[in-house]
């Protein structure tokens, strides 16, 4: 009898998410078991008690997935999960707190795509601005625009003290430099808009971050990308279907939420099903999930 596929899913909040839980169970996973509340000293032993219940060749049949809302923290779960096998015992792991290494992962395939189309260049030395930086989206947006060569800067709506936290966090844990600016006000905003050939806006749904006034003031912008759906949209003016459109009185353009949304989809829909069709123990995080969405995006 085959074996079935089983996916235990973490997360230190109250309730998994139900967007997770269903990409998980349309991947093909037979049986999908959500853990809430979880904290970071109980990983090892639901790990370990995962993988000592079937033999050693099952354990490709077995995976933990890491949810939350905190990238830091998951990452803290997943090298505490990886740390926890007992080889040849060994399951695959995947990390993606609310969604947010897949959609990062989405949005900067996306832009590094369109700016090989439409400018011939790439993310190496593009200055990028990142506003929503301190939420979990923006935070691994940052970090994979960072590794990539890009000159990141971070944006601090409520002024510098946050979003600097931030920046050495990601030096700390990543060994890459993003410079933390205050965004406070609309001129200070417009500043950082100004300095930047790229925008990536990652802030909280149904906020609008930047005006297209902002984005009309500058004349070395390229790119503007929002992964905001719920309106109104973190850049005024920018479609949620925007596709590398022209944005209006700039010579910039523009990436909406839905074009960046059906990388994520695939992106997350993918990895599961690596997951399930691997032959050996497998371990994902926003790394795996960039590489994979590079493949994805058009």
């Amino acid at each position: 009898m085959a074996r079935k596929h089983i996916l235990h899913m973490i997360t230190p909040l109250k309730h998994m998410s139900p967007f997770d839980v269903n990409m998980a169970v349309d991947a093909g996973f037979d049986a999908v078991v959500p853990y809430v509340g979880v904290t970071l000293a109980e990983v090892t032993g639901l790990v370990q008690d995962a993988i000592f219940s079937r033999p050693p060749d099952a354990g490709v049949d077995t995976g933990i997935f890491i949810a939350g809302k905190d990238a830091s923290l998951a990452m803290d779960m997943f090298d505490a999960a990886k740390k926890a096998m007992v080889p040849p015992f060994k399951i695959s792991v995947f990390a993606d707190p609310a969604g947010s290494f897949t959609t990062a992962a989405a949005m900067v395939a996306k832009v590094e795509k369109l700016l090989q189309k439409k400018f011939e260049r790439g993310l190496k030395d593009t200055h990028i601005a990142v506003f929503g930086a301190t939420g979990v989206v923006g935070f691994c947006t940052a970090v994979i625009a960072a590794r990539e060569g890009a000159k990141v800067t971070i944006v601090g709506y409520d002024g510098i003290e946050r979003v600097g936290k931030i920046a050495d966090q990601i030096q700390g844990r990543f060994g890459v430099t993003v410079t933390p600016v205050d965004g406070s006000t609309d001129e200070k905003k417009a500043a950082a808009v100004g300095a930047s050939e790229v925008v990536l806006c990652a802030a909280k749904a149904g906020v609008q971050v930047l005006s297209h006034d902002a984005l009309a003031a500058t004349r070395d912008l390229l790119i503007a990308a929002d992964v905001n759906a719920v309106p109104p949209a973190g850049i005024e003016g920018l479609a949620v279907n925007a596709n590398g459109d022209p944005i209006e009185a700039t010579k910039a353009v523009g990436i909406g939420p839905l074009a960046i949304g059906g990388v994520k989809y695939k992106t997350e829909f993918g990895l599961f099903q690596k997951m399930i069709e691997a032959d050996k123990a497998v371990a994902f995080d926003f790394q795996d999930a960039f590489s994979l969405a590079r493949e994805i995006a058009k």
